[in-house]
């Protein structure tokens, strides 16, 4: 006999669909038609269904006129491009009203049916405006209920938010009188196992209008296995239809609210009495659904970012702390009460250099010891947390209600240096919907008896007493933790002498190079004067009908002037430890010609056209903005002078207090992969004309 749990149910292809639905599925390639629901002959004209396999839906335009002209239909490749992407349209069969489907889902296409149903109560509001002004998280999901009344109106809608281990609670209810309260009762992982929060997931609307309803069989040539994880209609289990009767329910709905891509819980739904919600219904409370999530999602961000600022300060202060003491141990013992504090800790023991330092309410020190002894044995993270630490160990290490939960931080495990932070015991009890613990059934399944976990029959209240557990570290508490790891490490005596030590090898590396750039500019002095005195020489003994040479020569002695203009710049840098920029009103189109002339000579590129357009003046350091535009003109002409007709084009102008300089070329530019690793991706730059904006 075989043991099926109820994470092993395959409960997306059950092999029928729901008695509301009706169902054709065609192939992706061909169109043909590969199975479908045994009912579609009550809603179309077919004498015989097992004329439909291999065929094509144009095969037969009497009985499939609607579909044949429907928009979707005809545009099936375009829309089903994408996978599970549902498209829908409202179309008439045999004068009546149904909504028409269609998705792709891996090798075959859905056509799924069902009958329009009018809701004449519906009544919507603009209530749902106010879900981004709510600033309380449970007056959300309150709203939620309220809004999606007016929609579905079932007589129980709750609010039920799955929990770390799959189990999950009520938090919100809305419900008629005569119907019993769920709100803040658990219900266990069980009753909605792993592969149903998949599907939940998957496929975010979901109801079964009748539980007591037949089922429809789909019928496949290839007997083949149809995975009905998006289908509207998809029948349900027999564990879960049974579990909804065990409820009192004849009907339910269900919509997953899904926050940062992950399925956080549910809306769902109960009647007493069968009860169908037509399609456009369905969808607008999904709409609804969403909206409520996002304002959740948007409303617990703006909290957390407010906790980690408030942390940051915190976190602040007590560094400010620790940085009076010449040592790791003083600092912390001195700050031990706000250390406790941050990850809101009953007490915490400070172990270091074989002491022990306690604060608040702890164990005592032998059981502490014993504690580290086990977490150096038994851990390998550097932080180590557990909320059910007396009831796991609580025989082994001989733990009082002090130590029923712990988080331990390692500072320096060779030296056994840890901080411990205890809670206590919380008396915990835990209102279950009905007893938690599974039943087991036999049921038969194609002429096979299987061993199946059986649906509660009961829903009453049953309490649960845990005890050896503490309140949770949540991750608030987590993130404390993690920063006081990350004081300790920034702050910890050690840390600071290494940080000293780079300090002071900075320090000599930068009186080494203030050194250096002493000697070079001053000795550069004299070959400098040597050159412009040997040029100046030179240009005397040249006959008048030289002026060509004589230019070059001008031209040569002008730009020693400015090597040894910026070398005794350079030298009076070195001489200053905070030496300020001496910025004045500068004419550029001198400097701007100079540069593109000598660049032309220095590249062999006689043949570059300069054009060199407005050039407004600047509040600069003349030094510096020599060295900008001697950089950027002559990478311009270096790399267009490779082309055909190279041609490089300058241009300043005003923008308010701004002078902005363009410099564009006809070189090869930068490769697309590579623009991401330059400062600009352009050669121009922004230069201020107010002193006060530079400053």
């Amino acid at each position: 006999m075989n043991f099926v749990e109820c994470h092993e149910e395959p409960i997306h292809i059950p092999g029928y669909i729901q008695s509301f639905g009706y169902l054709i599925g065609i192939d992706v390639e061909s169109h043909s038609i590969t199975f479908f629901s045994k009912n579609i002959r009550d809603i179309f004209t077919i004498e015989n269904t097992d004329e439909l396999f291999d065929k094509k839906i144009a095969d037969f335009p009497e009985s499939f006129k609607s579909i044949i002209e429907s928009d979707i239909y005809n545009s099936l490749s375009q829309f089903t491009k994408r996978e599970n992407e549902t498209y829908f349209d409202k179309i008439v069969i045999g004068g009546k009203g149904y909504h028409f489907s269609v998705f792709k889902s891996k090798t075959n296409i859905f056509l799924e049916f069902e009958a329009v149903l009018e809701n004449p109560n519906k009544k919507i509001s603009n209530k749902y405006d106010n879900f981004y002004i709510i600033d309380d998280a449970q007056e959300i999901w309150e709203q939620l209920l309220n809004t999606l009344s007016s929609i579905i109106n079932y007589d129980r809608m709750m609010v039920y938010k799955f929990m770390m281990d799959g189990s999950g609670k009520v938090i919100a209810e809305r419900r008629n009188e005569n119907m019993e309260s769920y709100l803040g009762l658990h219900y266990p992982e069980s009753d909605i196992p792993r592969q149903a929060r998949e599907l939940y997931l998957k496929k975010r609307k979901r109801i079964f209008s009748n539980v007591h309803a037949e089922t429809v069989p789909l019928l496949s040539k290839s007997q083949e296995t149809i995975d009905l994880t998006y289908s509207a209609s998809r029948g349900m289990s027999p564990i879960h239809g049974q579990y909804i009767k065990n409820s009192n329910a004849s009907s339910s709905f269900s919509i997953s609210i899904i926050i940062d891509d992950h399925l956080w819980g549910l809306v769902t739904c109960q009647n007493p009495d069968p009860k169908h919600i037509d399609l456009e219904d369905r969808v607008q409370a999904g709409i609804f659904t969403a909206l409520a999530s996002n304002a959740y999602s948007s409303f617990r961000s703006k909290n957390e970012l407010n906790y980690r600022l408030e942390l940051n300060d915190k976190s602040s202060q007590l560094k400010t702390e620790f940085l009076k003491h010449n040592s790791l141990f003083d600092s912390l013992i001195e700050n031990k009460a706000e250390i406790k504090k941050l990850p809101e800790a009953d007490g915490l023991a400070i172990m270091a250099d074989d002491h022990i330092i306690t604060e608040g309410n702890t164990p005592d020190y032998k059981t502490i010891e014993r504690i580290s002894q086990w977490a150096h044995e038994n851990t390998e993270e550097n932080i180590y947390v557990s909320r059910s630490f007396l009831k796991d160990h609580g025989k082994e290490l001989d733990l009082d209600e002090n130590a029923a939960g712990i988080a331990i931080y390692f500072v320096e495990r060779s030296k056994k240096n840890v901080l411990i932070w205890f809670r206590k015991e919380f008396d915990e009890h835990i209102n279950w919907a009905g007893n938690p613990e599974k039943q087991i059934s036999v049921v038969k399944e194609n002429g096979e008896e299987k061993q199946m976990v059986s649906p509660r029959t009961s829903f009453h209240t049953f309490t649960e007493n845990i005890k050896g557990n503490s309140r949770r570290w949540n991750s608030r508490n987590i993130a404390a933790l993690q920063a006081v790891r990350d004081l300790i490490l920034e702050t910890s005596h050690k840390n600071y002498n290494t940080i000293k030590r780079l300090n002071d090898e900075l320090k000599k590396v930068n009186e080494e190079l203030d050194s250096f750039s002493y000697t070079i500019s001053h000795d550069l002095g004299t070959p400098l004067t040597v050159m412009k005195l040997n040029a100046q020489m030179l240009l005397k003994s040249l006959t008048d009908g030289s002026e060509k040479s004589k230019n070059k020569i001008n031209s040569i002695i002008e730009e020693i002037d400015n090597m040894a203009e910026m070398m005794h710049d350079v030298l009076q840098l070195s001489r200053a430890k905070h030496s300020e920029i001496q910025l004045e009103n500068l004419s550029t189109v001198r400097t701007i010609e100079k540069i593109s002339e000598n660049a032309k000579i220095t590249f062999d590129s006689p043949k570059s056209e300069i054009i060199i357009k407005e050039c407004p003046n600047v509040l600069a350091d003349k030094t510096l903005l020599h060295q900008v535009f001697l950089n950027i003109i002559n990478n311009a002409i270096k790399y267009s002078s490779q082309q055909e007709t190279p041609k490089v084009e300058i241009e300043g102008t005003e923008d308010g207090d701004m002078i902005i300089y363009r410099i564009s070329d006809n070189g090869i530019g930068i490769p697309e992969e590579n623009k991401h690793k330059c400062l600009r991706f352009s050669t121009g730059w922004i230069m201020q004309r107010n002193l006060k904006e530079m400053e």
